[in-house]
């Protein structure tokens, strides 16, 4: 470890957290080792490479299409605090109903463990063709899997630099390298999400995928804190936003601007 830019203390179970450029560390907790959670699958980028490897993402919910241009103080701070904390930062945008939550888990049932997945559309799929596949197969194969407590998809616009270029931090963002959609899946516990990874139902989705994706970078999701709540910053949090200003190790249930921290 370099040196720290921040701590703070998840106030789900009071753990330290330090952040510095390398990513969020616990101490005591060996850092993620993650490969990519999707398997193997032909002609598809499955494995997660170590310079491109997202530590965080922070998702924004906009109250209208006019709403960001009323942030502009608080745009403003971010802009100037993320050298202390990032290396790289990313934010793919979406438009208004680009970002869905679907109702797959029965009365009471909660997710407790879930999966970030980011899809990359395959050269020479055209953009409307690749929305279509994810809304009308990808949802309705995911949903009928009948082991999901929680779905939720986005498509992004095309990746725009200017939308989000913050001093003194890196953008680069290849073409090959961008992504244009993601999934939120979530399970009844870590059983349930290693039984779905290995079992026959995603070599069907792989199936599915391959011929207009060509990548599939899955992440495990070790933490999701939420900040606001239908308008509201959480009480809880208040303190731990201002002392802690590292990527979360999820995301946060939010949506369509979501800047993504390398």
């Amino acid at each position: 470890m370099s040196h720290i830019h921040g701590l703070g203390l998840d106030p789900a179970d009071e753990r330290l957290h330090v952040a510095t450029h390398e990513g969020v560390y616990t101490p005591g907790v060996p850092p993620e080792h993650n490969p990519g959670r999707w398997p193997a699958t032909g002609g598809v980028e499955t494995s997660i490479p170590v310079d491109r490897k997202i530590d965080g993402v922070a998702e924004v919910t906009f109250r209208s299409a006019l709403a960001p241009s009323q942030g502009r103080k608080q745009t403003k701070l971010a802009y100037a605090d993320e050298i202390n904390v990032f290396r790289r930062t990313l934010l793919y945008a979406g438009p208004p109903n680009s970002s869905r939550w679907y109702d797959v888990a029965g009365p009471g049932e909660k997710a407790g463990a879930r999966v970030l997945v980011y899809l990359r559309r395959r050269d020479g799929a055209g953009a409307g063709e690749f929305r279509k596949f994810v809304n009308k197969q990808l949802v309705p194969a995911l949903a009928g899997s009948g082991v999901l407590k929680e779905l939720r998809t986005q498509t992004f616009l095309p990746w725009i630099e200017k939308l989000w270029d913050t001093p003194n931090v890196a953008h680069d963002n290849p073409h090959d390298q961008r992504f244009h959609a993601s999934l939120i899946l979530g399970f009844t516990d870590i059983a349930a999400r290693d039984a779905f990874f290995t079992g026959s139902v995603i070599q069907d989705l792989s199936d599915q995928l391959a011929p207009l994706v060509s990548a599939i970078h899955a992440y495990d999701v070790a933490t999701t804190l939420t900040y606001v709540k239908n308008g509201d910053i959480l009480p809880a949090l208040r303190g731990v936003r201002r002392r802690f200003r590292g990527p979360a190790r999820a995301r946060p249930r939010a949506a369509p601007a979501a800047p993504v921290r390398g």
